[in-house]
């Protein structure tokens, strides 16, 4: 269907790779090392790194993973959790937008790639081929973007191949850049969820560094709608910033433009919040994100979250204009608390039977 895409020109400033023993003959390297020819090669030692603040962000370490690629979300049993399961490929993320949580995650800004994918391949099937009546949804868009990294090492591409013989198994690619090269690897489009994050035009525009326009995301969006795929949307962060309503307006009236309400697999609605370190390097290195500086609480997660008038207000206001737009069940909210739950849908998730079922019973929901 498409065929690779250029280098994006975060990917052309890698001057560095990292190379773990193990895996220096491993398929992925050897695709990253003919994609960037002529950078510095580092053979590590015992997987080890000798820390270069001043060389993080152009380098990129391509690393033998010894832990659980398969994990949970970590959510918390304080706000109901959509019971997500991650497929871990890698760590940190070449856009810059100012409110991601992974610069308080993580201690590093390198880019991390989890090269020995024969021992992903067996612990998946391991895990997905034990009970093929046992139904997992999952994705890669949680420790970094599903789809950034795409042109360079092809990674949603070789999971989307091989997961196309579990058919107990949704794989949801999420990320703020466009890269639909892919869909040359998928079989059978109703396996695959591709799903971009949304934002007010001011919030994309300002702070979104790095990220694909709005109208490239909803584009590739209809894309893989006319190909047989539902999508997934997430605003997520929803942020309260002056003049939010006509905002949020504009990007719920644009998916429609683009999009039909059976295109939608699900559509998830979070409001901002951040472990209490992130403020500090939104001040220091974005002082344009004057968002950091609203009416925050520390929540039942340690979080700080908005307070929870002003969470409501943007959530009413929100649902009410997808709801116009006939969208109901795929509507959810990212770790939110019953009483939120409550004053803007009029239920909570235990009145369908839980967040986590709706969720799944979405993603194995009709094909098109």
């Amino acid at each position: 269907m498409n065929s690779a895409s250029p280098l994006p020109d975060y990917i052309e400033a890698i001057e560095t790779i990292y190379l773990d023993p193990e895996v220096g003959n491993s398929p992925l390297a050897a695709r990253v090392l003919s994609r960037l020819p002529g950078r510095r090669i580092v053979r590590t030692v015992d997987n080890r790194i000798e820390p270069r603040p001043d060389r993080e962000e152009t380098s990129i370490h391509l690393k033998h993973f010894r832990g659980d690629f398969l994990r949970f979300c970590p959510g918390t049993r304080k706000y109901n959790c959509c019971g997500y399961r991650i497929i871990h490929i890698g760590e940190n993320c070449p856009l810059s937008c100012t409110y991601c949580i992974l610069k308080a995650y993580f201690q590093d800004r390198m880019l991390k790639v989890w090269a020995n994918q024969d021992d992903l391949r067996v612990e998946l099937d391991k895990a997905f081929g034990a009970n093929r009546n046992l139904r997992f949804r999952v994705g890669t868009g949680e420790f970094t973007d599903s789809l950034v990294l795409e042109p360079l090492t092809g990674y949603s591409a070789d999971l989307v191949e091989f997961l196309s013989d579990y058919d107990n198994v949704r794989l949801e690619l999420k990320s703020k850049v466009v890269d639909l090269s892919w869909m040359d690897k998928a079989r059978r489009p109703e396996l695959v969820l591709p799903a971009w994050s949304l934002n007010a035009p001011e919030i994309t525009a300002r702070q979104e560094i790095g990220a694909t326009t709005l109208e490239q995301r909803l584009e590739a969006a209809r894309t893989c709608a006319a190909n047989g795929f539902r999508v997934c949307l997430h605003f997520d962060p929803i942020i309260h910033f002056p003049g939010w309503e006509k905002g949020y307006q504009e990007i719920t009236d644009m998916i429609f433009d683009y999009l039909k309400p059976e295109d939608i697999a699900y559509l998830s609605l979070g409001s901002f919040r951040f472990m209490p370190e992130l403020k500090d390097f939104i001040e220091k290195n974005h002082p344009q994100a004057d968002y950091v500086h609203n009416e925050f609480i520390t929540g039942l997660d340690n979080k700080k979250r908005l307070l929870r008038p002003l969470r409501v207000a943007q959530f009413k206001f929100m649902v009410k204009r997808l709801r116009s737009f006939g969208l109901e069940k795929q509507l959810y909210f990212c770790m939110e608390s019953d009483e939120v739950w409550k004053a803007v849908f009029g239920y909570t998730p235990k009145s369908f039977g839980g967040l986590s079922l709706r969720l799944m019973d979405m993603a194995f929901g009709p094909c098109k």
